[in-house]
């Protein structure tokens, strides 16, 4: 079918009914159970509320960020297997420009912010008459579902979308969409985000601060119980708890009270140094850190490692939190866009992993004799020069058993020449590490023999 804005789709009848994936919980919620029974307890983990926790949202900005500021190549590979950089019509267009009101930053963040955030990321492609995909779309995951016929064949449910050229509800098949999902715990179809194991303890975290901020609010004066030495009734202690509120608490707090009767008032809520809020806060963003496969001090949580060592941290965290995101994508977008075995898509992780200046320079000058002079500089953004696609290898070891058989056939050689005792006497010395080619067999024949006679 052919939507508005020169959105071309196609359908196919499927076989048999179609059937959303069976999770638990159901589709994704918007008020998860954190865990079994918790929303007897009233214990729930809200998605917009826990992403307001300032350790959640570090973790997915910065993932996020990495990944998107890194240029995504497209390369070929040759007859020796070597992937090279390459460009085509076809393909290199839209990993530039992935639609008309994304640039490839901010698609590339919202791919990752979904898939974190939600568990998958739905992307729906547009191609033109030839068949090619030449526009990429970020689906609203609220608003997109996966399907399943009796045949196992995967379509899916496209609701209303305007920003994406979706006008109405709309069913396509899975070669239409790419879909990136991660965590499928429950469904191979379904991602879970990291929010499912770290949201107890975001929502822990934004309760501490709450709690703290209404603390502090009061004047970091904490609330208590008035007693009297005798009995009083229900009412009278009604209307002594609303006068209290409304004459020392909010605006009016820190004023002084003057009690008679044997009132005494008693703080009975516990201090933030009692409670340990700065230890519970720091453990809450440390356990949401390790769900997202994130150092904590890349987002500011405990101490900065000792060690100087730029590249070493750095290809730690790609190790155990990128790479998997990072080959997911590529994946993903070489089957969307059908680009065969001979080209794909790569992710220049070249600035993600640069080093120091003075360990760049170092590892560059051990790479001479792997890599040519320009390949050098065009890692440090210099142009090529006359003479460097050469690569040179200095040689100065050779093994006892080749110096003795070119000794000895040296020998063997003077010992054939014709002896010329005038030009003998006049031949320099022999140096000491000279080329095969070099060497005179009168000169060795006549070191040898002073050597004898000495």
């Amino acid at each position: 079918m052919r939507l508005p804005f020169g959105l071309n789709i196609t359908r196919e009848k499927a076989a048999g009914n179609l059937t959303r994936p069976d999770t638990r919980g159901g589709w994704w919620p918007r008020v998860m159970e954190p865990f079994t029974g918790a929303w007897q307890k009233n214990i729930e983990v809200n998605l917009d509320s826990v992403l307001a926790n300032h350790a959640v949202f570090a973790c997915q900005t910065l993932i996020a960020s990495d990944i998107s500021k890194l240029r995504i190549k497209l390369v070929q590979q040759d007859e020796q297997g070597i992937w090279t950089e390459t460009k085509s019509p076809a393909y290199s267009p839209v990993l530039r420009k992935p639609n008309h009101f994304q640039n490839r930053i901010q698609f590339m963040e919202n791919w990752v912010l979904s898939k974190l955030s939600r568990g998958n990321t739905y992307v729906l492609k547009q191609r033109d008459g030839r068949g090619v995909v030449v526009k990429f779309y970020i689906l609203d995951p609220a608003l997109t579902q996966p399907l399943v016929a009796d045949s196992g064949e995967v379509f899916y449910e496209l609701n209303t979308d305007k920003l994406a050229g979706l006008p109405d509800r709309v069913i396509v098949p899975a070669r239409e969409i790419i879909h990136d999902r991660f965590n499928c715990f429950f469904h191979p179809l379904v991602g879970l985000s990291p929010i499912f194991a770290g949201g107890l303890a975001a929502a822990q975290g934004l309760a501490i601060q709450n709690n703290s901020a209404t603390f502090f609010k009061n004047g970091s004066l904490p609330g208590g119980i008035l007693t009297a030495a005798g009995a009083i009734d229900d009412d009278t202690a009604a209307e002594m708890k609303t006068a209290w509120e409304q004459m020392f608490s909010g605006a009016n707090r820190g004023k002084v009270a003057v009690l008679g009767d044997g009132l005494k008032f008693e703080p009975v809520a516990a201090k933030a140094v009692d409670s340990q809020m700065i230890e519970q806060l720091k453990w809450s963003a440390e356990v949401v850190c390790s769900t997202y496969h994130v150092p904590p001090y890349k987002i500011g949580i405990g101490a900065q490692p000792t060690y100087n060592n730029v590249q070493a941290l750095n290809t730690e965290y790609y190790s155990q939190c990128l790479q998997v995101l990072f080959e997911a994508i590529e994946l993903c977008l070489d089957e969307g866009l059908e680009t065969g075995d001979a080209l794909g898509t790569e992710f220049d992780i070249d600035n993600l992993l640069r080093m120091d200046s003075a360990s760049q320079m170092d590892v560059l000058e051990k790479a001479r004799s792997v890599m040519t002079l320009n390949e050098r500089r065009r890692r440090l953004d210099l142009k090529g020069v006359p003479g460097g696609e050469t690569i040179y290898m200095q040689q100065q070891d050779h093994s006892i058993e080749a110096i003795a058989a070119r000794d000895a056939q040296l020998i063997a050689t003077a010992d054939a020449a014709p002896a010329e005792p005038a030009q003998l006497l006049l031949a320099p010395p022999v140096p000491e590490k000279v080329e095969d080619k070099q060497i005179d067999p009168r000169q060795i024949k006549r070191l040898f023999a002073t050597r004898k006679a000495a």
